[in-house]
């Protein structure tokens, strides 16, 4: 006659081992909140801290190619150096320190773009995504691209800045731009504008 397999008896487990199992997962489970808070907390950007000597420097490097991009397009120096410094931090971003992008201008082209992590202002909150971003040679060229954004418009629609162009003030600028969809911030505008008027930087506007 066939014998029937016993099965092994499940020993029961001692207190200090069941304290020990719920112990473990509670702190899994801290952690795994702790990731997802990291990950995507609406975390809304300030407006960089400025450094006298730092700051100072930065301004005096980019302002002759913005003032250059004034005289060719009509675009305001101001608004072309407030951006930098919103969105470089004064020239020290990643972006910006190893890429020479100043203003996190996006691109498809794998031969001179670079994929990061940025944050993104998407249905009421900021949320951290990749994104690829293009590679400059110098920050002059990064002005210059971005300038020429302004004048070429999107591949969707070449008229899209001619609004921030069309500006007579850096206050109406900051506001086409925000208008227009240059950035998912919905501070934007008040944020260049503040950075504007707290370095006086309307003094290169031609």
């Amino acid at each position: 006659m066939a014998r029937k397999s016993k099965r092994a008896r499940k020993q029961p487990q001692s207190a200090s081992t069941k304290a020990v199992k719920i112990l473990f997962f509670l702190s899994i489970s801290f952690m795994a909140s702790l990731s997802f808070i990291g990950d995507f907390a609406p975390i809304v950007p300030d407006i960089p801290a400025y450094d006298n000597n730092q700051g100072t420097g930065f301004i005096a490097t980019i302002a002759p190619a913005a003032q250059q991009m004034q005289a060719a397009y009509g675009v305001h120096a101001s608004i072309s150096i407030a951006q930098a410094i919103l969105e470089s931090d004064w020239g020290e971003s990643e972006l910006s320190a190893v890429y020479n992008n100043l203003y996190g201008m996006k691109g498809e082209d794998p031969g001179n773009t670079v994929l990061l992590t940025t944050n993104e202002y998407y249905n009421g909150q900021w949320v951290t995504i990749q994104a690829k971003f293009r590679v400059y040679g110098s920050w002059t060229e990064s002005v210059q691209d971005h300038a020429l954004l302004f004048v070429n418009g999107t591949t969707w629609d070449p008229n899209q800045y001619a609004p921030v162009l069309q500006a007579a003030t850096y206050q109406e600028a900051a506001q086409a731009l925000q208008d227009c969809g240059y950035a998912t911030d919905p501070d934007y505008a008040t944020k260049l504008i503040a950075v504007i008027e707290q370095h006086a930087l309307y003094e290169y506007d031609s």
